[in-house]
């Protein structure tokens, strides 16, 4: 479904009153939470103690009325589908998803435990859903990038680095949307128009991302669009330093890289998306079936540059940039 045909149908989900709020029974109600970052990711911690206060603003308080069960996979896919299984098999009465890859993993162990997602990107084609205004199953949630972000990333790039040549698109196969595919043709169709060489970077470890990086920084004009990926979240520390040593500009999906270091980024606001994903949680545990909660599309957006990393670089950051960015790090 386009985005302009969902407009009117996620108004009125908004609107809709939450269902528990001041209704939740005595006995203590069980939810699953399976993160794909690492216990120990700053990014992590922000994320889940951003749930918990909105799940308290609610009603919900962890070791009061709420057990939360969570488990971090750490990035590791192996790890991932085993933290899925015991999740599933603790039985609590909902789950909730962080990423593409937790998500499907969750839905290969249950399909009656209701899930909530919370950015990701595609979930009609990876079959979470069967439509978004009508999921039809024990999942939904929220998108955080629609396909034709990837442009976006590259005009941005390009506005930044006007001299470049070449782009890398870099993600992990095993864990990006439709296996990477989701974004090429919106990334393709804009590399042609502004006359950039696009590259498909598919990696799956440290040796392959340092490859990808030193290659585009081998020649002057190589770029690198980082997609919002597991991988790529979790090895972001070294994909900014690299970057930074071969000289290769580079966009990112979220602020919290540009504050690591990182060149420039547009994305969702993922605080926002755990706002939001409270409220399902709330409507469920007060008996609302996913089927019936239509899943609802990003609707705050955020730029960031760090203006030290840009004259590092060597560039001249464009006014046209300044004036848009919500935030910038000098």
């Amino acid at each position: 479904m386009k985005r302009r045909d969902f407009i009117t149908l996620l108004g009125s989900a908004m609107a809709w009153p939450l269902a528990a709020r001041a209704q939740q029974p005595n006995r203590i109600r069980r939810v699953g939470v399976l993160m794909a970052l690492d216990e120990n990711d700053p990014a992590g911690k922000a994320f889940l103690s951003e749930l918990t206060q909105e799940l308290a603003e609610l009603g919900w308080t962890d070791g009061r009325n709420l057990r939360m069960d969570v488990r971090w996979a750490a990035g590791n896919v192996d790890r991932l589908l085993i933290l899925a299984k015991e999740l599933v098999d603790l039985q609590p009465e909902m789950i909730l998803a962080l990423s593409t890859s937790v998500t499907a993993a969750l839905q290969r162990e249950t399909r009656t435990i209701p899930i909530v997602f919370a950015g990701i990107s595609d979930p009609v084609g990876d079959g979470f859903v069967a439509d978004l205004p009508r999921p039809g199953g024990n999942l939904t949630g929220f998108i955080n990038i629609e396909a034709s972000m990837a442009g976006k990333w590259l005009e941005l790039l390009t506005e930044i680095a006007p001299g470049l040549k070449r782009v890398a698109m870099m993600f992990n196969p095993d864990t990006a949307p439709r296996g990477g595919s989701y974004y090429r043709p919106a990334f393709e169709a804009a590399a042609q128009s502004l006359k950039v060489a696009p590259i498909a970077a598919p990696v799956h470890s440290d040796a392959e991302i340092e490859q990808v990086i030193t290659s585009l920084g081998q020649e002057p004009g190589g770029g690198l669009i980082a997609m919002p990926d597991v991988l790529i979240m979790t090895h972001r520390a070294q994909i900014i330093l690299l970057a930074a040593r071969n000289n290769v500009p580079a966009v990112y999906p979220r602020s919290l890289y540009v504050r690591d270091g990182g060149l420039l980024s547009y994305g969702p606001d993922p605080v926002d998306i755990f706002r939001r994903s409270a409220s399902y949680i709330d409507r469920i545990l007060g008996g609302a079936k996913p089927a019936d909660l239509p899943v609802q599309l990003t609707l705050k957006f955020e730029m960031a540059l760090n203006g030290k990393t840009a004259k590092a670089l060597g560039l001249t950051v464009p006014p046209s940039i300044l004036v848009r960015a919500d935030e910038v790090i000098d």
